[in-house]
């Protein structure tokens, strides 16, 4: 009977031994990770190299000047100003008066040389008679060729007396029109010295004047740059308020700044641009269109600064490829080298990839 109920507890261990060693065969695969397919990481949208039309633009800094600036003084020194007219900022045409002189003086001036022309004039015909009488004194033979000469003599010099007074009061007349200092072109009154009652001084400046009120923004650019720079090449500027401005290469430096190394570019400026001369601006060249190779910007990364992409491989894995990019337009980065054309690139969700992954690609064909 011992033996008996010995063997079927031998049994029954057996039969759970056998249970357990299915159960274990059953789950080895899973136990040794050994997964029945691979699972994405990722499902992503890729693209392709496309070529863009760019416009190619060089950026440089500068200062608003004038086209040309007058320096308006006085012609009469020692004369007391006795009005101003103008004011910095104001707009002034050709031969407008921008200050007066005080008069008194010049009038009084040219009356005197009037007077002394007259003198002149008279003194001038009495020699004139003195010489007709002694030619026929000796021609009659009463007086000598030595009177003669004389007379002839004195009638010379009462005729240059005489031109001499001309011109002085030629000259008193001028002073009398300087009195009025006027503008000699067009344009802004941009700084005003002149004062009521100061007394002209030689070589003083009064006023200056921005000619046509032109402005012009002088770039600083690099020999490299100077060269990519045509006469005539559009440019545009913004203005402290956001506005843009449009202007136009009017020269090219043909020379560099020994000191600076740069090259200077003279733009020509509309009227009403709303800058001002001495301010500084940031200015474009638009040097033309040419074709650029790009992709989004959100297919780039950038790590350790060097710009990569995740192209695709065959196997629907991922590879990190090291690119040189270039200019930025938009939501569009140029791509200098370092990829193919044909090549598939993950265009966004880079950022959640390790090299290697395997994705689901999805999205429009490529």
């Amino acid at each position: 009977m011992s033996a008996l109920k010995s063997n079927k507890v031998r049994w029954a261990m057996l039969g759970v031994v056998l249970v357990a060693g299915v159960l274990v065969l059953h789950r080895a695969p899973a136990e040794k990770g050994i997964p029945q397919s691979a699972k994405p990481a990722l499902t992503v949208v890729t693209t392709t190299l496309k070529s863009a039309q760019w416009q190619q633009t060089l950026q440089a800094n500068g200062s608003i000047v004038a086209w040309q600036e007058a320096i308006i003084g006085s012609e009469i020194t020692g004369v007391r100003i006795a009005d101003v007219r103008v004011s910095v900022g104001d707009e002034v045409v050709r031969g407008q008066v921008l200050a007066t002189l005080a008069n008194d003086t010049l009038q009084a001036n040219e009356a005197e040389s009037q007077a002394a022309l007259r003198e002149s004039e008279a003194v001038l015909a009495d020699a004139s008679a003195n010489a007709a009488r002694i030619r026929k004194l000796f021609e009659s033979g009463f007086v000598s060729a030595q009177q003669a000469g004389q007379a002839v003599t004195l009638e010379n010099t009462a005729r240059a007396k005489l031109d001499a007074q001309r011109a002085r009061l030629k000259v008193s007349a001028q002073r009398l029109a300087q009195q009025n200092i006027t503008a000699p072109d067009a344009g802004v009154i941009s700084a005003r010295n002149a004062t009521v009652g100061a007394i002209t001084q030689p070589a003083a400046e009064l006023f200056r004047l921005i000619r046509q009120g032109r402005l012009e923004w002088h770039a600083d650019v690099t020999a490299d740059e100077l060269g990519l720079i045509k006469k005539g090449m559009k440019v545009e500027l913004t203005t402290a308020q956001g506005k843009p401005v449009q202007g136009v290469v009017r020269a090219v430096s043909p020379a560099i700044n020994q000191q600076t190394r740069y090259g200077q570019v003279l733009v020509n400026l509309p009227a009403d641009s709303e800058l001002v001369a001495g301010m500084f601006a940031k200015g474009v060249f638009l040097a033309g269109e040419n074709t650029a190779t790009v992709l989004p910007q959100s297919a780039v990364l950038l790590r350790d600064n060097s710009a990569f992409v995740f192209v695709l491989g065959a196997d629907s894995h991922v590879a990190a490829k090291k690119i040189i990019t270039g200019r930025r337009q938009g939501n569009l980065i140029e791509i200098v080298s370092g990829l193919s054309p044909e090549v598939q690139v993950v265009e966004s969700g880079g950022a959640f990839l390790v090299e290697g992954d395997l994705v689901r690609v999805a999205g429009r064909a490529q």
